[in-house]
Order: structure tokens, then C-alpha cells, then sequence
């Protein structure tokens, strides 16, 4: 009866894990309703976290952080500690520019992706109020191989737009008042040659499940230069999650990317516990000596 009973248990999580779920909280709507409704066109300056100082036109950072409305994440925590100083910074999946901006400030240059025509002019907006000189917007999507593609985004959730082949664009149909727009897609190995841009230092990955196709793009820049990677990791499923971040970890593994660490936890994953890395974030960087592993985790 013990074995019986685990065997469901096991069927049941199983069933569980291809599920589609929820991308986004409860608050996280309500908080996202409260911006695009009441505050979608107000100019500000930023009031709390890593863009403190600066303007902005959007969102909620306008709300003091001694209210308590919004907690430091591990995310803006790692990359506070990054040292981005003289170097060049690529924002893929650009969304607003917020990580954008914050690495701006420091950077020698940021290139940034955003082909979403609603997030693209909102960042370029942001640029603008803040005067910023040293970012190059690219209105493309990055993939393994140069295309045209359909974009699908809920204008509720502009932040979660991805095109129609990845699991995600599923539940976003489902969405009423879903948009569908046709983006161009190029690789980072043709945009750097093409557009004559500076090759990256650091390159931020927030594609919606289009991670390892864009790391397919840049073969020729991940195998020559060995740039740092930041990657958050999607998908529809906790299982497509999981083979996702499987497929990214080894090809980043056969690129010569042996270090790769949850950004979370502090854990180093490996093939053999990569599941790890499908919550959460994870940062990669071929060490020079493999004993230094710890040595180049900002402490989070």
C-alpha cells in the first residue's frame, strides 16, 4: 500500500507540473492594474530602488520605500553588486528600460533589445527623461536565426510579451483583448557584425521561453569572447520550465561555460541539479581558474 501511494503521489505531481500556471500573483495584477490604469502617464522621479534619483514615466516607484509597498528583490540586489564600470551591458528583452537605466548609470555603453512597439516607446521615453546618451535601442527580437515572427502580448502584462512559438503564447491567447503583432527577429551574431555594435561584457536575458535560441544566435560570440550571462529561464509548465533550463545549461556547458550559478541561492548547478535554475535566475561566467567559482558571485 506504501508503494501504492507514492505512485499517486508521483502521478499526481506529474500531472501537476504540466499545468500551465500562474505567471503572475494576484498582487502582481492588482498592482499592475493600479499603475496602467490610474498612473500609466505620470512622469516622476523614482522615489526607491535601483533607479532611485532618476525619471521615469509609468509604474509605481513614485511610492516612498519606507511604506514598505515594495521589498528589495535578490534580483536587484545581485545586480547592484555587479561591477559594470567601463564595460558594455546588453539588455535583452528590454521591456521599459528599467534594468536599462540602472545600468546605464555605471556602464561605458548598454545596447539594449525590445521589439514590443508599446515597450520600445516607452523606453525610448525613459531614455529621454533621464538624458541618457551612452544606450543604443535595437527594435528587434533575438533568436537562433533571422526571421519575422509573431509577437503575443496582454497590454495588462506588457512585460510577459513572447512570440507565438514558444508554450507561453498559449495562455496569452486566451487572454481577451490579446495582441498579436509581427516583429523582426535577428541573431546577435548579425546584429553585432551588421550594426558595428561593441561586444558585450554582460548580457541580461528575459525572453518569455526564448532563452536558449537567442544563446543559439550568438554561437560565435558566447565561443570567442565568453561574455557574462544573467538569464531568467520560462516557461507554460513547470515541466517545459525544466527542460528549458536543461537544454540552456548544456549548451551554455558546451560553450565553455562550466560555472554557472542560481542566483537565488548562491548554489552552483550543474547538469545533474539544474532543475534548481528553473525558479529563479541564473548567472554564468567561464572562469579563468575554477577554484576562484565563489570569488566572482557578488554576495547577495
Amino acid at each position: 500500500m506504501p508503494h501504492i501511494e507514492r505512485t499517486m503521489g508521483n502521478t499526481e505531481q506529474t500531472a501537476q507540473d504540466n499545468q500551465p500556471f500562474r505567471h503572475y500573483s494576484l498582487k502582481h495584477q492588482i498592482v499592475s492594474w493600479i499603475s496602467r490604469i490610474l498612473f500609466d502617464n505620470l512622469t516622476y522621479t523614482v522615489r526607491r530602488g535601483m533607479l532611485k534619483g532618476m525619471k521615469r514615466k509609468g509604474g509605481l516607484s513614485w511610492i516612498p520605500g519606507i511604506l514598505g509597498f515594495a521589498k528589495e528583490t535578490p534580483e536587484d540586489r545581485f545586480f547592484s553588486r555587479l561591477n559594470v564600470a567601463g564595460k558594455v551591458v546588453f539588455d535583452v528583452g528590454a521591456f521599459e528600460g528599467l534594468v536599462t537605466l540602472f545600468f546605464a548609470r555605471n556602464a561605458q555603453h548598454v545596447v539594449s533589445y525590445e521589439p514590443n512597439p508599446r515597450n520600445y516607446t516607452r523606453l525610448c521615453r525613459n531614455l529621454a527623461l533621464n538624458s541618457i546618451k551612452n544606450v543604443t535601442v535595437r527594435k528587434f527580437g533575438l533568436g537562433a536565426k533571422r526571421s519575422s515572427a509573431v509577437m503575443v502580448w496582454d497590454p495588462r502584462m506588457a512585460g510577459g510579451a513572447t512570440v507565438a512559438s514558444t508554450g507561453m503564447s498559449a495562455a496569452i491567447r486566451r487572454e481577451i483583448g490579446a495582441r498579436n503583432d509581427e516583429i523582426q527577429v535577428t541573431t546577435l551574431d548579425q546584429d553585432l557584425s551588421e550594426a558595428r555594435l561593441p561586444e558585450p561584457d554582460l548580457i541580461k536575458v528575459d525572453v518569455e521561453g526564448c532563452e536558449l535560441q537567442v544563446l543559439q544566435g550568438a554561437r560565435r560570440l558566447l565561443q570567442s569572447r565568453h561574455p557574462e550571462l544573467y538569464l531568467e529561464i520560462h516557461g507554460e509548465t513547470m515541466n517545459e520550465k525544466r527542460a528549458n533550463v536543461q537544454a540552456v545549461v548544456g549548451y551554455l556547458n558546451g560553450m565553455g561555460y562550466v560555472d554557472l550559478v542560481h542566483v537565488e541561492s548562491g548554489e552552483k548547478i550543474t547538469p545533474e541539479n539544474c532543475e534548481r535554475a528553473s525558479q529563479g535566475h541564473l548567472f554564468a561566467r567561464k572562469c579563468q581558474n575554477p577554484r576562484d567559482f565563489t570569488t566572482w558571485m557578488p554576495p547577495i
